[in-house]
Protein backbone atom coordinates (compact mmCIF):
# COMPACT_ATOMS: atom_id res chain seq x y z
CA UNK A 1 0.00 0.00 0.00
CA UNK A 2 1.03 3.56 -0.45
CA UNK A 3 -0.05 6.36 2.31
CA UNK A 4 -0.51 9.46 0.95
CA UNK A 5 -1.46 12.29 3.44
CA UNK A 6 0.27 16.13 4.02
CA UNK A 7 -0.10 15.56 8.14
CA UNK A 8 3.22 13.92 9.21
CA UNK A 9 1.82 12.19 12.25
CA UNK A 10 -1.47 10.44 10.80
CA UNK A 11 0.08 9.21 8.20
CA UNK A 12 2.93 7.77 10.64
CA UNK A 13 -0.07 6.35 12.34
CA UNK A 14 -1.95 5.11 9.50
CA UNK A 15 1.58 3.61 8.35
CA UNK A 16 1.97 1.48 11.73
CA UNK A 17 -1.68 0.91 12.19
CA UNK A 18 -1.62 -1.03 8.67
CA UNK A 19 2.24 -2.48 9.08
CA UNK A 20 1.05 -3.90 12.28
CA UNK A 21 -1.18 -6.37 10.41
CA UNK A 22 0.76 -9.34 9.22
CA UNK A 23 -1.25 -9.45 5.24
CA UNK A 24 -0.87 -5.70 4.93
CA UNK A 25 2.58 -3.70 4.05
CA UNK A 26 3.01 0.13 3.65
CA UNK A 27 5.99 -0.35 0.95
CA UNK A 28 5.60 3.95 0.40
CA UNK A 29 4.38 7.53 1.78
CA UNK A 30 3.74 10.70 0.25
CA UNK A 31 3.22 14.20 1.22
CA UNK A 32 1.80 15.71 -1.31
CA UNK A 33 0.10 15.09 -4.99
CA UNK A 34 3.72 15.76 -6.67
CA UNK A 35 5.40 12.75 -7.47
CA UNK A 36 2.26 10.45 -6.89
CA UNK A 37 2.51 8.93 -9.88
CA UNK A 38 6.61 8.44 -9.68
CA UNK A 39 6.11 6.93 -6.38
CA UNK A 40 3.31 4.25 -7.64
CA UNK A 41 5.53 3.64 -10.73
CA UNK A 42 8.74 2.42 -8.48
CA UNK A 43 6.79 1.40 -5.45
CA UNK A 44 4.08 -0.12 -7.55
CA UNK A 45 1.70 -1.00 -4.39
CA UNK A 46 -1.92 -2.68 -4.66
CA UNK A 47 -4.19 -0.04 -2.76
CA UNK A 48 -3.35 3.73 -2.16
CA UNK A 49 -4.89 5.56 0.58
CA UNK A 50 -5.36 9.60 -0.49
CA UNK A 51 -6.47 12.31 1.66
CA UNK A 52 -8.27 14.54 -0.40
CA UNK A 53 -6.90 17.77 0.88
CA UNK A 54 -3.10 17.40 0.24
CA UNK A 55 -1.05 20.31 -1.07
CA UNK A 56 -0.34 19.82 -5.07
CA UNK A 57 -3.04 17.78 -5.89
CA UNK A 58 -6.34 17.91 -7.08
CA UNK A 59 -8.85 14.69 -6.19
CA UNK A 60 -10.42 13.99 -9.55
CA UNK A 61 -7.20 14.91 -11.72
CA UNK A 62 -5.35 12.53 -9.68
CA UNK A 63 -8.06 9.44 -9.52
CA UNK A 64 -8.41 9.71 -13.12
CA UNK A 65 -4.39 10.17 -13.96
CA UNK A 66 -3.78 7.12 -11.05
CA UNK A 67 -6.30 4.86 -12.69
CA UNK A 68 -5.50 5.94 -16.26
CA UNK A 69 -1.82 4.78 -15.79
CA UNK A 70 -1.96 2.39 -13.82
CA UNK A 71 -6.00 0.37 -14.19
CA UNK A 72 -5.57 -2.04 -11.89
CA UNK A 73 -4.80 0.25 -8.65
CA UNK A 74 -7.03 -0.05 -6.39
CA UNK A 75 -7.68 3.85 -4.46
CA UNK A 76 -9.33 4.89 -1.33
CA UNK A 77 -10.13 8.26 -0.56
CA UNK A 78 -9.53 9.40 3.00
CA UNK A 79 -11.10 13.09 4.13
CA UNK A 80 -12.31 15.00 6.65
CA UNK A 81 -14.92 16.23 5.33
CA UNK A 82 -18.55 14.51 3.89
CA UNK A 83 -18.81 16.39 0.33
CA UNK A 84 -21.25 13.94 -0.95
CA UNK A 85 -20.72 15.54 -4.77
CA UNK A 86 -17.23 14.65 -4.29
CA UNK A 87 -17.76 11.06 -3.26
CA UNK A 88 -20.19 10.38 -6.33
CA UNK A 89 -17.73 11.90 -8.74
CA UNK A 90 -14.68 10.09 -7.40
CA UNK A 91 -16.14 6.82 -7.42
CA UNK A 92 -17.60 7.38 -10.69
CA UNK A 93 -13.81 7.70 -11.85
CA UNK A 94 -12.56 4.63 -9.77
CA UNK A 95 -11.95 5.14 -6.33
CA UNK A 96 -12.89 1.70 -4.62
CA UNK A 97 -13.77 3.67 -1.27
CA UNK A 98 -14.54 6.74 0.65
CA UNK A 99 -13.65 7.14 4.16
CA UNK A 100 -13.90 9.33 6.75
CA UNK A 101 -10.95 9.83 8.89
CA UNK A 102 -12.98 9.48 12.00
CA UNK A 103 -13.56 5.67 10.93
CA UNK A 104 -12.74 2.82 13.30
CA UNK A 105 -9.43 1.15 12.95
CA UNK A 106 -11.69 -2.26 12.18
CA UNK A 107 -13.78 -0.20 9.36
CA UNK A 108 -10.64 0.92 7.68
CA UNK A 109 -9.04 -2.63 7.86
CA UNK A 110 -11.83 -3.82 6.14
CA UNK A 111 -12.14 -1.55 3.89
CA UNK A 112 -8.36 -1.56 2.72
CA UNK A 113 -8.61 -5.66 2.71
CA UNK A 114 -11.93 -5.31 0.02
CA UNK A 115 -9.98 -3.27 -1.80
CA UNK A 116 -6.49 -5.38 -2.07
CA UNK A 117 -8.27 -8.65 -2.98
CA UNK A 118 -9.86 -6.88 -5.88
CA UNK A 119 -13.17 -7.47 -4.09
CA UNK A 120 -16.40 -5.17 -6.14
CA UNK A 121 -17.70 -4.09 -3.16
CA UNK A 122 -17.41 0.01 -2.74
CA UNK A 123 -16.56 1.04 1.00
CA UNK A 124 -18.16 4.49 1.71
CA UNK A 125 -18.02 5.47 5.70
CA UNK A 126 -18.97 9.17 6.42
CA UNK A 127 -20.37 10.07 9.85
CA UNK A 128 -23.78 10.75 9.72
CA UNK A 129 -26.47 12.03 12.89
CA UNK A 130 -23.54 11.46 15.18
CA UNK A 131 -22.40 7.84 14.30
CA UNK A 132 -20.31 6.83 11.62
CA UNK A 133 -21.72 5.20 8.59
CA UNK A 134 -21.79 1.30 7.62
CA UNK A 135 -23.22 0.42 11.17
CA UNK A 136 -20.16 0.63 13.81
CA UNK A 137 -21.69 0.45 17.07
CA UNK A 138 -19.72 2.30 20.04
CA UNK A 139 -16.41 0.69 20.72
CA UNK A 140 -17.14 0.40 24.26
CA UNK A 141 -20.02 -1.78 23.84
CA UNK A 142 -18.11 -4.38 21.60
CA UNK A 143 -14.31 -4.60 23.01
CA UNK A 144 -13.58 -6.51 26.62
CA UNK A 145 -11.32 -5.34 29.03
CA UNK A 146 -8.02 -5.12 28.46
CA UNK A 147 -6.24 -8.48 29.96
CA UNK A 148 -2.87 -8.42 32.38
CA UNK A 149 -0.94 -9.57 29.53
CA UNK A 150 -2.10 -5.91 27.61
CA UNK A 151 -1.45 -4.11 30.10
CA UNK A 152 2.32 -5.50 30.46
CA UNK A 153 2.12 -4.86 26.59
CA UNK A 154 0.82 -1.21 26.88
CA UNK A 155 3.24 -0.92 30.22
CA UNK A 156 6.31 -1.95 27.80
CA UNK A 157 4.94 0.64 24.91
CA UNK A 158 4.82 3.48 27.35
CA UNK A 159 8.57 3.24 27.82
CA UNK A 160 8.85 3.92 24.21
CA UNK A 161 10.12 -0.12 23.86
CA UNK A 162 10.50 -1.67 20.43
CA UNK A 163 8.19 -4.67 19.38
CA UNK A 164 11.67 -6.98 19.91
CA UNK A 165 11.91 -5.66 22.84
CA UNK A 166 8.61 -6.31 24.76
CA UNK A 167 8.86 -9.66 23.03
CA UNK A 168 12.49 -10.28 25.08
CA UNK A 169 11.61 -8.85 28.26
CA UNK A 170 8.19 -10.66 28.22
CA UNK A 171 9.24 -13.48 26.68
CA UNK A 172 7.00 -14.44 24.13
CA UNK A 173 7.05 -14.11 20.06
CA UNK A 174 7.37 -10.79 18.13
CA UNK A 175 4.36 -12.21 16.30
CA UNK A 176 2.68 -12.09 19.80
CA UNK A 177 3.57 -8.92 20.60
CA UNK A 178 1.51 -8.05 17.28
CA UNK A 179 -1.19 -9.72 18.01
CA UNK A 180 -1.55 -8.11 21.70
CA UNK A 181 -1.62 -4.98 20.42
CA UNK A 182 -3.73 -5.50 17.60
CA UNK A 183 -6.47 -6.24 20.49
CA UNK A 184 -5.02 -3.57 22.48
CA UNK A 185 -6.23 -1.27 19.83
CA UNK A 186 -9.41 -2.39 18.91
CA UNK A 187 -10.06 -2.53 23.12
CA UNK A 188 -9.09 1.00 23.14
CA UNK A 189 -10.04 2.41 19.35
CA UNK A 190 -6.69 3.81 19.27
CA UNK A 191 -4.76 4.61 16.27
CA UNK A 192 -1.01 4.31 17.28
CA UNK A 193 0.84 3.18 19.56
CA UNK A 194 1.12 6.83 21.31
CA UNK A 195 -2.79 6.85 21.42
CA UNK A 196 -3.46 4.31 22.88
CA UNK A 197 -0.94 4.68 25.66
CA UNK A 198 -2.69 7.83 26.28
CA UNK A 199 -6.02 6.24 25.95
CA UNK A 200 -4.59 3.62 28.92
CA UNK A 201 -3.30 6.24 31.09
CA UNK A 202 -6.27 8.09 30.86
CA UNK A 203 -8.34 4.90 32.18
CA UNK A 204 -5.56 4.23 34.76
CA UNK A 205 -4.90 1.18 33.22
CA UNK A 206 -1.30 1.80 33.55
CA UNK A 207 0.96 4.02 35.38
CA UNK A 208 2.54 6.81 33.55
CA UNK A 209 6.43 5.68 33.15
CA UNK A 210 8.49 7.67 35.57
CA UNK A 211 10.21 10.71 34.11
CA UNK A 212 8.45 10.26 30.41
CA UNK A 213 5.62 12.21 29.12
CA UNK A 214 3.79 10.60 26.30
CA UNK A 215 1.56 13.14 24.15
Amino acid sequence: MLAADDHTLLRTALAELLNAEDDLQVVAQASSGRGLVELVERHQPHVVLLDVEMPDHHPRAAVRGLLERFPSLRIIILTMYDDQPLVHELLQLGARGYLHKSVSRAALLSAVRNAAREDDQITILVPRSGYTAGGDQPHDQEAGPVSPREREVLTCVAEAMSNRQIAARLGITEGTVKRHLRNIFDKLDAVSRIDAVNKALAQKLIAAPRGRSMR
